[in-house]
């Protein structure tokens, strides 16, 4: 795997990010930190040393302009011993959305996945209709939330979402994110047998995708309203 890779008729450099990228770390984190707040919903919170740490180690993506400028950011993360790896922190400069470049650098941190870590399954969670799109080229499938890793590692990543409650007091079985997950056996298992078909067709189900996941939101988030209300209740009726 190459380290850099030139996109876009020269516009674009993705690469694995190193030590020279380490100055961008904190403007990284502010502007993933600033994207969830406008989503309304979270991301692992992370530090500009945690970021730099994945830059050291070669576990990071970075897309830059010609001329230096930070375009957009990616890292790895495993799980039980490179059981279940991630392509966490997928984040674009409001200044390069809706270019295409997430779809590259997401790209490029699958194939450094597949290279590091060749029998580990790639997994995510995701509320984005985009970026289920770009995993579903990818080869991931949805699915549910018993198939990700048991590790509370993993799951504390979602402690900074404003929906985290949610998934704690489902046992972490429902969520207002979506699972998907890429299984390296499954994968050649359809390679050998071309069975094509069988992939699942993300835009030939979006529809469907789209009417459950505002479907889900308004059932689990209507849940939450009502369970905050009989708390507020019964502590009005303590303070009596």
């Amino acid at each position: 795997m190459n380290n850099t890779e030139i996109i876009s008729d020269d516009q674009y450099i993705v690469e694995i990010a190193n030590e020279k990228h380490y100055s961008l770390a904190e403007t990284i984190c502010d502007e993933m930190a600033e994207s969830a707040k406008a989503r309304g919903t979270g991301i692992a919170k992370r530090s500009p040393d945690y970021l730099r740490e994945k830059m050291r180690e070669g576990k990071a993506i970075i897309a830059l302009t010609k001329t230096g400028k930070w375009v957009g950011f990616c890292y790895v993360e495993t799980w039980e011993h490179g059981k279940f790896v991630a392509n966490s922190g997928l984040i674009v400069s409001p200044d390069f959305r809706k270019s295409g470049i997430a779809t590259r650098i997401k790209q490029k941190a699958f194939e450094l996945s597949r290279s590091k870590y060749p029998d580990a399954k790639i997994i995510g969670l995701t509320t984005s209709l985009a970026v289920m799109k770009i995993n579903s080229d990818l080869g991931y499938e949805p699915t549910t939330f018993s198939e990700l890793p048991a590790d509370d590692a993993f799951w504390k990543g979602c402690s900074s979402c404003v929906n985290y409650d949610i998934l704690t007091r489902t046992n972490r079985k429902h969520c207002l994110c979506t699972g998907m997950l890429f299984d390296p056996v499954e994968a050649k298992k359809k390679e050998e047998t071309s069975k094509q078909d069988d992939n699942w067709d993300f835009l030939k189900e979006l529809p469907l995708y789209e009417r459950w996941m505002s479907f889900k939101q308004r059932i689990l988030l209507r849940r939450e309203e009502r369970r905050k209300k009989k708390l507020a209740a019964a502590k009005e009726l303590v303070e009596l």
